[in-house]
């Protein structure tokens, strides 16, 4: 059975009942002021990364009487917190990191984090992020379809991230994609819509960011 991970950053205020689409026995990290989600999502958090730059010394303290433990950084470090959690995560063996929040504060932080998801490092990582009001899957060349949940009439953008995306075939699409490719900075990709659910997407070479609006089109 895969084991996940559930990776908590800074930066957004999340609903409770998001708890309720989360697995229930995965691995629990916080990067740095992501302690902050872990009693509104009622969670167990295992480990805490970061500088500690903005977590609540208090909400750390509480972390470690619970049995985490914290994985210190200094300030002048060459990483996100956020990237600092994902390879806490990965070297504890997941094969799956579920990434709640990382939206909010600032934009270079934020397009740094989207960035981040698609970053070979990670490649042995199924990656999904639930960034304030959009779910981001990321899907790599050569692995096998991914599905998408999803009604129809739901918006779903297909952007390539760090090159060439060849080879895109999509399933339960309005504006199918066979075997074509996307280049860095077209906007091709951006709003097409489900109209046959399951909804699956896969390539042959490079990566995907699949974006879907939380709330459904627009």
């Amino acid at each position: 059975m895969a084991r996940v991970a559930i990776v908590l950053a800074g930066g957004d205020l999340v609903a409770p009942e998001m708890r309720s689409s989360l697995p229930d026995d995965a691995y629990v990290v916080a990067a740095d002021s992501g302690v902050h989600l872990v009693d509104i999502l009622e969670l167990h958090v295992d480990c805490v990364v970061g500088d500690m730059d903005s977590a609540d010394p208090a909400a750390v303290d509480a972390a470690v009487r619970a049995g985490a433990t914290i994985e210190r950084h200094p300030a002048e470090k060459d990483a996100t917190d956020l990237e600092l959690a994902l390879v806490a995560a990965q070297r504890h063996g997941v094969d799956q990191a579920i990434i709640v929040g990382g939206a909010g504060g600032r934009l270079d932080h934020f397009l740094a984090n989207v960035a981040l998801l698609a970053s070979p490092r990670f490649a042995e990582l199924r990656i999904e992020a639930r960034f304030a009001d959009a779910r981001v899957t990321v899907v790599r060349g050569g692995g096998p379809p991914v599905e998408l949940d999803g009604a129809p009439g739901d918006l779903v953008t297909l952007l390539p991230a760090g090159g060439d995306a060849r080879g895109i075939t999509t399933k339960g699409l309005r504006y199918a994609l066979h075997g074509e490719n996307l280049l860095p900075g077209t906007t091709r990709g951006v709003s097409n819509v489900i109209v046959e659910p399951p909804v699956s997407v896969s390539l042959d070479d490079g990566a995907l960011l699949v974006v879907q609006p939380l709330g459904g089109a627009s």
